[in-house]
């Protein structure tokens, strides 16, 4: 079984949904990005994703977009980030990186899947990498046991879903609106079938993010078709630039 699915069935175990709290790398400045993760873990995170900044983050909102622009304006850089993430004490968290195909080629797929590895890194997602252009980037990241993570939403019919069953491993990545990431009031009803149709063709836990501010967001979700793990972002970016602990905005989760 891949780390990145046993962390989340560990917690489905224990009766609670995993957690994986999303952060862009470097923001809101190096230095308390650090810390930010440390703490992230240490309030008992499953899995941290670490979004890779880019110019053009076409599956994000305002607030992840506006997070990538101040850290490239800082310095942030793929490079750097792998760099820095070797030097981190060694995490609880399963580590999973959500960047663009642009900053891989520049870097070299076969480097950043090294370095990567290197780095502790578990898995990615990739959002403009289609099914059918993931083959050699899968086989290259799977060599060094990190997962490409699979992202499925409303308009992911159940048979494309099995394909993407048949080469996945970690956890999918259920999408839940027709949109960008944000906070958002409510989930729509659409919802409800996307996480049906995904649980009928995977095996994997699924992990339910775009939207995501609070827990109580799922009690409309029929205990049938609860996510394993949550993924919030942009309510957490905000929480952590107006100053307030990282692990605060975790404990609510919890």
């Amino acid at each position: 079984m891949h780390i990145l699915e046993q962390k989340i069935r560990n917690a489905r175990a224990g009766g609670r949904t995993a957690l994986i709290p999303f952060i862009t790398a470097g923001f809101p400045s190096p230095e308390r990005f650090r810390g930010a993760v440390e703490e992230l873990d240490a309030h008992g995170a499953d899995i941290i994703e670490i979004g890779i900044p880019f110019s053009d983050p076409v599956a994000d909102g305002p607030v992840v977009e506006e997070a990538s622009r101040r850290a490239l304006a800082s310095g942030v850089t793929l490079r750097g980030i792998l760099k820095d993430l070797r030097t981190f004490p060694r995490l609880q968290a399963g580590l999973v990186l959500m960047g663009y195909m642009n900053p891989i080629l520049q870097y070299g797929p076969d480097s950043f899947a090294r370095d990567a590895a290197d780095a502790g890194v578990a898995g990615c997602i990739i959002p403009d990498v289609p099914l059918e252009e993931s083959g050699e980037l899968r086989a290259m990241l799977g060599a060094r046991g990190i997962a490409l993570i699979p992202l499925v939403g409303q308009n992911t019919a159940e048979e494309r879903m099995r394909e993407y069953a048949a080469v996945s491993e970690g956890f999918v990545y259920v999408v839940s609106v027709m949109g960008t990431t944000g906070v958002r009031d409510g989930l729509p009803p659409q919802m409800l079938d996307t996480l049906r149709r995904a649980r009928d063709a995977f095996s994997l836990p699924l992990a339910l993010g775009f939207g995501l501010n609070r827990p109580e967001q799922l009690d409309a979700v029929p205990a049938g078709l609860q996510p394993d793990a949550a993924v919030f972002g942009s309510a957490l970016l905000r929480h952590i630039d107006a100053g307030r602990p990282a692990g605060e905005f975790l404990d609510a989760w919890r």
